[in-house]
């Protein structure tokens, strides 16, 4: 452990990695506000912004459909199963209904963060 702290000792230390940080009043190094590094903004164009909002949400919302319709499925297997004395197709039943919901809940997760991460990197 002590090696891992005496590496970012003399990293922190470097003459050359501080330069990087350093600011730059003049803007010789070619930074916009006068630091070393580039002060960037990213953003998309409107034209490509608008339709993959909508790509993200026609996914998200027809995974979640799939999810709900799954689970209404299962229910419906495990409603089967009970009255008819099937027990393994009750018993599918209740792991589609299981797997339905982790699904939903993967989805809502997932684009939830996606669409997250793309707004924040889109810069609004």
């Amino acid at each position: 452990m002590s090696q891992i702290l005496e590496s970012l000792n003399n990293l922190a230390a470097d003459p050359h990695w501080q330069l990087l940080a350093a600011d730059d009043p003049k803007g010789k190094n070619g930074g916009a506000d006068g630091g070393v590094v580039p002060n960037v903004v990213p953003a998309l164009p409107a034209e490509v912004n608008n339709p993959v909002n909508n790509i993200l949400a026609w996914t998200a919302g027809l995974g979640l459909a799939g999810a709900v319709l799954g689970g209404l499925l299962g229910w419906a297997l495990v409603a089967v199963g009970h009255n008819t004395e099937r027990a393994q197709l009750a018993a599918r039943g209740k792991q589609g209904v299981l797997w339905s919901l982790i699904g939903a809940g993967g989805i809502g997760v997932t684009s939830s963060l996606v669409l997250a991460f793309y707004t924040m990197s889109n810069g609004k």
